[in-house]
């Protein structure tokens, strides 16, 4: 009896969804239900009266059974119901199968695929135990409701072909329909069912109009090659342009590639070919090194801000080799730069950039503390060959080369004293040698050793509340010296200066070691901490730095001019609600601000705010002849279960203008997704041009390539 029980539920199992009737194990323990069963003339097993079968996770349940042995024939009589562990549904009126249970027919079938695709017929034929055929179909992953059968969307065919091997549906003669409305027709259609991840096809198309390009449609296409790689071709057409986007992924056994790009030939720049070209990889090798490249090119300034890839006004392409481990650090970069602003000219920038770094640590047991070592080479390089001369008004081309080498070694410890003050000291010693090419004004080849040392003391104060809460109050001081002066080196690579909390405590907060900040300093600080039992926290810093001389290096805005520093003012807050705040600025002692920026932001189940604030004052030394300041905002709402909308908005204060705005709307249930969206960029001081662009999207789901929507299933009651 239970070898004809695992035959018969694999038997039935032929009509259900893809892969089940072979996963199934005819050896899995089976049980049959009904309210009677018994076997005639031992050639026919009789099941009847509120059937069920089980076996493995699936469930059959009919009416009546009969199996006959003898003509292989297998009848069920209604209503039938088989469902898989994965909630695969497949329901008929009645069934039959014959010539050795491959071939048969369902009555009034009824197809769920992966709890998303229904697939209603007047007969369902099971051919080569491979497929099912259903004639007179209707196809949607909506929600049918007795009170609502017209389902949002539809796809009415005379025939469809479910190939369960190859895990596709094959429409004949198929009508879409929106609300029972026909809107096109199509001789032949194929589409993959819900369960299979990659199949070769059209994907979404969408629509998007521009300013500059006019209306066009995107239709994507995608191939697959192999189990681990794939293309997708985009064509992308309207009356300006004729474009072709594509993408091409690879997975590899230790590593990944992604290519971006597109060919076009547009009417803005007639009988000249564009394009871009985005290439990013990352590859684990051998001794724990890891290889990453991040390489982009564009065809014309222009181009991105077009065809809206990207709104950057400056590529830069990545090349590095980096190992780390506990007390070891290597890496090699290569970094290529390309500027897009019209005020720019390439040749003068320096365009091409590596870089060599090495540091390893020891914690030596006689000595105590940490011992550092390390070693470094950077090089810069301008495509001109015009030599700088400050001294010429007429030369505008600067085609200034450095090369920097570098060794480093340190000794760092910590103490801990009387009345819990913490004390560190650090020694340091540099060898730095500068070689320039191709400028007059400095001295071409430079070497110098460099002393360094600094004694830190903090005062920690800790309080905990009877609720759990924490208070922290933390003064801090650095007392900082370097030797020698500064040599001939022209200043190529820390011309911008950032202060902040990071490097308050410093020996030169210069970036790069081109500049070294020289002499006595003394750097104060005050550190806040607090975290309430109600879960929400808020911290603050303080801090300022004295020096013995003022350095003329430091630019007007970096907050570090003078004998005396800007005050460095640095503040977040955070909250359980969904409400955080953060910070930063330099105040100096008329009590204005020379850089400030903050971001504040609120976000919970329905909402997420978001607002941006940049101040940054006039600066020749940065190239900024005006002040510069603007507001970002960002933001999201979900209205409904189903309905999302967002937006977004930048306002450049300085000039009392918007720079950008761009709004979205999003509706989504279990059978589609719209997605609608439009933003203005206006005019730039870059070669930008202004232009309006309105997307709109459309996708299907229940379908493989329109992905699932199972959480927003609704129900017949709503």
């Amino acid at each position: 009896m239970r070898g004809w029980l695992a035959l018969l539920l694999v038997t039935c199992l032929a009509f259900a969804v893809p892969g089940t009737a072979q996963d199934a194990d005819p050896d899995a323990p089976a049980l049959l239900v009904a309210d009677q069963v018994f076997v005639e003339n031992e050639e026919r097993l009789v099941a009847q009266g509120n059937v069920e079968v089980l076996q493995d996770g699936i469930r059959l349940a009919a009416t009546r059974i009969l199996y006959d042995r003898g003509t292989d024939r297998l009848t069920i009589d209604g209503p039938i119901r088989i469902t898989d562990a994965a909630g695969n549904v497949v329901t008929a009126d009645s069934a039959s199968l014959d010539e050795g249970l491959r071939n048969g027919i369902l009555k009034g079938a009824r197809m769920v695929l992966d709890q998303q695709l229904q697939l209603a017929s007047v007969e369902a034929r099971r051919v080569e135990g491979r497929y099912t055929e259903l004639s007179r179909v209707a196809v949607t992953s909506c929600q049918v409701c007795p009170h609502r059968s017209t389902p949002l969307w539809q796809i009415r065919a005379a025939r469809v072909i479910h190939d369960q091997q190859e895990r596709q549906l094959y429409f004949d003669r198929a009508q879409f329909r929106v609300l029972d409305v026909p809107i096109f027709y199509m001789p032949r259609l194929r589409l993959p069912d819900p369960t299979l991840n990659r199949a070769r096809g059209f994907l979404i198309p969408s629509l998007r109009s521009s300013t500059l390009l006019g209306l066009g449609i995107k239709i994507p296409y995608f191939i697959p090659i192999g189990r681990h790689r794939d293309i997708t071709l985009t064509p992308y057409l309207s009356p300006k342009t004729r474009t072709l986007e594509f993408r091409y992924r690879q997975a590899f056994r230790h590593g990944e590639l992604e290519i971006n790009g597109a060919l076009s030939s547009d009417t803005l720049r007639p009988n000249e070919a564009r394009g871009y070209l985005f290439a990013e990889g990352a590859f684990d090798l051998r001794r724990d090194f890891k290889l990453e490249f991040d390489l982009k090119a564009s065809s014309d300034a222009a181009y991105l801000n077009d065809y809206g890839i990207s709104g950057r006004d400056r590529i830069d392409s990545t090349l590095s080799l980096t190992r780390v481990r506990q007390d070891e650090f290597t890496q090699v970069s290569l970094v290529h730069y390309e500027s897009l602003r019209d005020s720019e000219d390439n040749d003068t920038q320096p365009t091409l950039i590596g870089d060599i770094r090495y540091e390893r640590r020891f914690f030596p047991t006689d000595l105590g503390g940490e011992l550092r070592f390390g070693a470094e080479t950077h090089g810069h390089y301008r495509y001109s060959s015009i030599a700088f001369d400050s001294g010429d008004a007429d030369t505008e081309v600067d085609g200034r080369d450095v090369y920097r080498l570098g060794a480093s070694a340190s000794w760092r410890k910590r103490w801990t004293l009387a009345g819990g003050i913490r004390a560190g000291f650090a020694g340091h010693l540099w060898f730095d040698r500068y070689i320039t090419r191709q400028d007059v004004t400095s001295v071409s080849d430079v070497s110098r050793a460099t002393q360094g040392a600094a004694l830190e003391l903090r005062w920690p104060f800790q309080r905990l509340g009877n609720r759990g809460g924490r208070t922290l109050l933390e003064p801090v001081m650095q007392l900082g010296w370097v030797s020698g002066e500064r040599p001939g080196n022209p200043n190529d690579e820390s011309t911008r200066v950032e202060f902040d909390e990071a490097n308050l405590l410093s020996l030169s907060r210069f970036p790069a070691a081109d500049r070294r900040e020289h002499g006595f300093t003394v750097a104060t600080g005050l550190r806040w901490l607090h975290e309430a039992p109600r879960g929400w926290s808020a911290a603050l810093t303080f801090g300022r730095v004295w020096r013995e001389e003022a350095d003329p290096e430091f630019s007007r805005s970096s907050g570090l001019g003078g004998t005396a520093s800007d005050w460095l003012l640095a503040g977040r807050f955070s909250h359980p609600n969904g409400l955080t705040v953060s910070a930063r600025g330099l105040l100096d002692d008329e009590a204005r601000f020379s850089k400030a920026e903050a971001r504040a932001g609120w976000s919970n189940a329905r909402l997420d705010l978001g607002a941006s604030y940049l101040l940054l004052v006039s600066d020749p030394a940065e190239n900024r002849k005006s002040a510069q300041s603007e507001w970002t905002f960002d933001g999201q709402y979900r209205i409904s279960h189903h309905w999302t909308t967002s937006g977004e908005a930048r306002y450049d204060l300085a000039d009392q203008r918007l720079d950008r705005v761009g709004l979205g709307l999003q509706y989504r249930n279990e059978c589609v997704q719209v997605d609608f969206g439009a933003s203005r960029r206006f005019a730039s001081s870059t070669n930008l041009e202004p232009s309006t662009d309105f997307d709109l999207t459309v996708a299907l789901k229940g379908f493989s390539t329109g992905g699932s929507a199972k959480e927003y299933r609704r129900t017949c009651d709503h």
